[in-house]
C-alpha cells in the first residue's frame, strides 16, 4: 500500500506504523482525541500502538531484545537498555550516577552490544537518557541480535556507509574524513554537545531561537546548562548581547531554519554582534528542516548537525544522524580529534544499506517536497479560515536568504493556525493524510505539534510564540492539486 494514495488518516489506523512495516519510525494518531490519549498514556490509546518513534516508544523488536537480555543478564528487582555499543551503555549508567543511583555495563551478542544494567526503580530516569542522548539500537540491529533476520555483510556494511559519507561530503561541500554517521539525528546532537562541553568546560550554551524540544533538553540536562533566547521580544537582543559581554560561552546553538516556526536567525547580524564580544565563539547549526539541498549553513557553522531520519531518507524507515566540520573554522582541529576519539562513526550494516538506497533520489526529493510545501502556503494563507501560516518563504528573513542555495527552495515543512481554535480538532480529524510524529517522510505528514512535544508545558510554549493549537505540516511527494483538495475537505469541517 503506498501511503502517497492511500494515507493512514483514519480511526481505525491508530498505533499503525507509518510506514506500516517493522520499521516505520512514525505512528498513526489519526485523531486529536488519540494525542491527548497518547500523551496522557491513557492505555485505551497506547495499547493500540504497534509501534513508535524509537526514541520515545520501543518497537516490537527491540522490546523483545530488552526482555531477552534481561533474563540473562538481569538480576532480580533489576532491568536494562541494550545499545549499539558499551560506551553507549557506560554514558547511560554515567548519567544514573548523575541522579544519586548506580547501574553497571556488560557486552552481549556476538556484536557486544552495550547493555546497562540498573534497579527497576531507575528505569523511568534511564529512558530519558535513551531518549535525549539518541544513542538507540534499530529495529534491524535488534532483530539480527535475536537471530530473526540479517542478509546484510559486514562488506555490504561498510560499503554502504562510505557511500552515505561520500554523498554528504559532496553535497556540503566539506571533506569526507569530516562526516561522521551517528544511529540518531539526537545521536549527532548529543555528540556535539558532549565535544563543546569537554572542549570548553564550565561554560554554558546558548541556544537562539525555538529550536526542537529535545536539542534544547540535551542543552539543560547535560553539561553546564543552557542559556534560552526564543527571540519573541525585542528586549531578548539586548540581554543576549549583555550575557556575551559578561559570560563565557561554550558554543551557539541555531536550527535552519526552526522546528515549527521556520524562523532564521540573522547569521550576519550576529556575527557583527560576535565580532564585538566572543569572536572564537563555535556556532552550531542543525539543518534538518532546511536540508543540505536547499541551505548551506557552513557558510556561518563551524559544525552542522542533520537528522537524516528526516527528508534525507523519505522512507521513514530508518534512523540515523550525522555530525559534518567545516574545515574552514578555526576549531575544526579540535573538533576532528574529538568526534574521531570519541563519535560514532558508522551506522549498523542494516540500516547504512537502507540508508544509502533511501537517499540516492534525495536531492529531486526535497524540491518536489519545496514545490508542495510552497504551493499548500500560497494556499492556506489566503485562505479565511487560515489565521496564519508559518513557513519559511514568510519567517526565513535575511537569515534563510543568507544561507539559501542558489536555484533552490525551501524544506518540507511548514506549520498554521485556524482563526477558529477550537475547530482544529475537527479539522484534523477530517484532514486525509497521514498524522503522526516526524517529518521529511515522501507521504505527507500532519501532527498537532504542539501538543505532541510540549503537552506538559503549554503555557510555556505559547509564551515563546508557539500556539497551543498548531498544526505542524511536512509536505510529501503527492501531486500538488491533489494535497490542496485534501486540505479543502478538512477546510469545509470548519
Amino acid at each position: 500500500m503506498s501511503l502517497l494514495t492511500q494515507p493512514l488518516w483514519q480511526a481505525d489506523s491508530l498505533g499503525s506504523p507509518l510506514p506500516d512495516d517493522d520499521f516505520g519510525v512514525s505512528v498513526s494518531l489519526p485523531l486529536w482525541q488519540h494525542v491527548i490519549g497518547y500523551e496522557e498514556g491513557d492505555q485505551a490509546v497506547v495499547s493500540q500502538f504497534r509501534s513508535g518513534y524509537p526514541r520515545f516508544f520501543l518497537p516490537p523488536a527491540i522490546a523483545k531484545l530488552f526482555e531477552k537480555v534481561e533474563q540473562e543478564v538481569a538480576a532480580a528487582g533489576e532491568r536494562c537498555l541494550v545499545f549499539p555499543r558499551r560506551v553507549h551503555a557506560e554514558r547511560c549508567v554515567a548519567w544514573l550516577e548523575k541522579h544519586n543511583t548506580t547501574g553497571r555495563v556488560v557486552e552481549f551478542g556476538d556484536e557486544a552490544l552495550g547493555v546497562a544494567v540498573f534497579k527497576a526503580d531507575d528505569y523511568a530516569t534511564a529512558r530519558k537518557f535513551w531518549r535525549f542522548s539518541g544513542e538507540v539500537i534499530s529495529a534491524r540491529q535488534a532483530l539480527h541480535a535475536l537471530g530473526e533476520r540479517s542478509a546484510i555483510t559486514l562488506e555490504q556494511g561498510q560499503a554502504a556507509n562510505t557511500t552515505l559519507r561520500e554523498r554528504l561530503a559532496q553535497l556540503s561541500g566539506q571533506a569526507v574524513e569530516d562526516v561522521f554517521l551517528f544511529p540518531s539525528g539526537m545521536a549527532a546532537t548529543f555528540a556535539v554537545h558532549r565535544m563543546i562541553t569537554t572542549l570548553f568546560p564550565d561554560q554554558c550554551t546558548v541556544q537562539l531561537d525555538f529550536p526542537y524540544v529535545d536539542v534544547l533538553k540535551v542543552q539543560q540536562f547535560f553539561g553546564t546548562g543552557a542559556h534560552f533566547f526564543p527571540l519573541v521580544k525585542p528586549e531578548e537582543h539586548e540581554q543576549l548581547e549583555a550575557l556575551l559581554k559578561g559570560e563565557r560561552i561554550a558554543a551557539i546553538f541555531s536550527e535552519v531554519p526552526t522546528n515549527p516556526l521556520l524562523r532564521c536567525v540573522d547569521y550576519s547580524k550576529l556575527h557583527e554582534l560576535l565580532n564585538r564580544t566572543q569572536p572564537h565563539v563555535p556556532l552550531v547549526v542543525d539543518d534538518t528542516v532546511g536540508t543540505v539541498a536547499n541551505v548551506d549553513a557552513f557558510r556561518v557553522a563551524d559544525v552542522v548537525t542533520s537528522s537524516l531520519t528526516k527528508s534525507f531518507s523519505g522512507a521513514g524507515d530508518v534512523l540515523a544522524g550525522s555530525v559534518i566540520l567545516n574545515r574552514r573554522s578555526k576549531h575544526h582541529a579540535a573538533f576532528s580529534t574529538f568526534l574521531k576519539a570519541h563519535g560514532d562513526h558508522e551506522l549498523w550494516r542494516g540500516d547504512a544499506v537502507v540508508l544509502e538506497q533511501n537517499s540516492r533520489d534525495f536531492v529531486e526529493r526535497a524540491a518536489t517536497m519545496s514545490r508542495n510545501s510552497v504551493g499548500l502556503y500560497d494556499y492556506l494563507s489566503k485562505h479565511p479560515k487560515i489565521a496564519r501560516v508559518w513557513h519559511s518563504i514568510n519567517e526565513g528573513g535575511a537569515g534563510y536568504a543568507q544561507l539559501q542555495r542558489d536555484h533552490h527552495g525551501h524544506g518540507s515543512l511548514f506549520s498554521f493556525v485556524l482563526k477558529d481554535a477550537d475547530r482544529t480538532p475537527a479539522f484534523y480529524d477530517a484532514l486525509a493524510v497521514c498524522k503522526g510524529p516526524s517529518l521529511g517522510t515522501n507521504f505527507t505528514l500532519a501532527c498537532p505539534y504542539t501538543l505532541l512535544a510540549h503537552y506538559d508545558e503549554l503555557d510555556w510554549a505559547e509564551s515563546c510564540g508557539v500556539p497551543r493549537h498548531l498544526i505542524r505540516v511536512s509536505a510529501g511527494l503527492e501531486p500538488l492539486g491533489e494535497l490542496v483538495a485534501r486540505f479543502e475537505r478538512a477546510l469545509e469541517q470548519v
